[in-house]
């Protein structure tokens, strides 16, 4: 393993501490769920092959559906793939009539990641390389730079919103040529979403669309075709969050969306998109529940049924869903061993009991929820040790019998209310503390 960096250990302490995933050193803690990601590695390699992929990454509140869907993330940035990584909320969803489905482009292309920029960002960056091998390409045929660009544009033609794309592209490179940094800027805001309205967009690039609620789909495969040209392997989009769908109040909205997503599976299951893959992260109950979840569209619901052959301990991979196992007690200790080593110093560093004794205090409070959900013990392990961090004369068996956590439980989605939406209070009982 690589030596830990300072930035990668302040990252790492401050994000559990949080409950939430490190961006880096992911590698210095993660444990276990090896079947998954070899999997889900055959996936990257079938996307950089030139077919796609769709997993539903299904888990339980805590279970670690973020940190896994963030390895896999890495994992394609290593592979030589491009990234693009959002979160649904209220205002960004996968489909909508109101901005909202511009929205979630606009923050997956603000996310948009490469192994050299891997924390975002990267949008131009990748245009950049596509502009500058075309001009390499150019040089070397002894053409004009702009009818190179041209040509490995002329396919974009037959895409939907192609056309428009690929004159975006060309105005960038025309202020590329000409030094025009305002002219580059507004491309850019054009690949982005960020433009309003087409009016804005045709004073700025003298283009007639933009994209918009309904074409969001179309230019996640645009995006696909156009990393390729600029010589990545393809694209990986992920989708967390997913839940927030679950919690529209209306269902026309929540059957909108799940069309789309219908839409997306059906494309990949049929072999109609290339160099393009989803990754969607949810909870059981998103995808069971046959009144608001996925479960309720019947259509994915046949598609997204499980093998039925897979019970009694056997285990099959290779379907649009994978449900997160859980963590066992092994690989927890695993988990906090290298958490340990992490926050620790090795001369300093609490012994493997202590990590016994946390464990049995953790299972004697909330049972083997403690390795099935494992973001609140975690919590309040790294509590502990910041707690011992700081004060030097505190013996780590005093304090262990003094731990709070409970079971992490997320939002009960079976009490949202139907016509409001509504969601019931997390009172202080619910949330995990640490006293001493």
């Amino acid at each position: 393993m690589s030596r830990l960096k300072p930035r990668e250990r302040d990252a790492i302490m401050q994000a559990l501490r949080a409950g939430v995933v490190p961006k880096l050193g992911l590698r210095h803690i993660q444990v276990g769920r090896v079947r998954e990601i070899e999997e889900l590695v055959k996936d990257m390699d079938r996307i950089a092959d030139g077919g796609s992929a769709i997993r539903f990454i299904i888990g339980e509140y805590g279970s670690g559906k973020t940190f896994f869907m963030n390895l896999i993330r890495l994992i394609a940035l290593a592979k030589g793939l491009v990234v693009m990584f959002a979160d649904l909320a209220p205002d960004r969803r996968i489909y909508a009539t109101g901005g909202q489905a511009r929205g979630l482009y606009a923050e997956l292309a603000r996310n948009l990641s490469t192994r050299t920029k891997p924390d975002g960002g990267a949008l131009a960056s990748v245009v950049e390389r596509f502009v500058s091998q075309a001009h390499r390409d150019a040089e070397a045929r002894d053409l004009p730079t702009g009818n190179v660009i041209r040509e490995r544009l002329a396919h974009f033609e037959e895409l939907t919103g192609g056309f428009e794309f690929a004159e975006v592209i060309r105005r960038y490179w025309e202020g590329h040529e000409t030094g025009d940094e305002e002219l580059k800027s507004a491309a850019l805001r054009w690949l982005r979403g960020e433009f309003a309205t087409r009016t804005d967009a045709r004073k700025a690039l003298g283009v007639r669309t933009i994209i918009d609620d309904a074409s969001v789909y179309d230019h996640l495969k645009l995006m696909s075709t156009f990393v390729r040209e600029a010589g990545y392997q393809g694209l990986l989009v992920g989708l967390d969050e997913l839940v927030n769908l679950f919690k529209l109040t209306s269902s026309q909205a929540r059957n909108a969306n799940y069309e789309q997503i219908l839409r997306i599976l059906n494309d990949v299951l049929q072999g109609s998109a290339e160099h393009l893959g989803f990754l969607m992260g949810g909870t059981p109950e998103f995808l069971m529940n046959t009144r608001r979840g996925l479960y309720s569209y019947e259509a994915l619901q046949s598609r997204l049924a499980e093998n039925t052959f897979a019970r009694d301990g056997l285990v099959d991979l290779s379907g649009p869903v994978v449900r997160l196992a859980s963590l066992t007690p092994e690989d927890l200790f695993v988990l906090l061993s290298n958490i340990r080593a992490v926050v620790q110093n090795e001369d300093t560093a609490l012994p493997d009991t202590a990590l016994e004794a946390f464990m049995i205090h953790c299972s004697d409070r909330i049972g083997e929820a403690y390795f099935r959900t494992p973001r609140n013990t975690v919590t309040a392990f790294v509590n502990l040790l910041a707690v011992l961090e700081q004060n030097p004369g505190v013996e780590w068996s005093d304090l262990v019998e003094k731990i709070e956590v409970s079971e992490d439980g997320g939002d009960d989605l079976s009490d949202i209310d139907e016509a409001t939406g509504a969601q019931p209070s997390t009172s202080d009982e619910d949330l995990i503390s640490f006293r001493l």
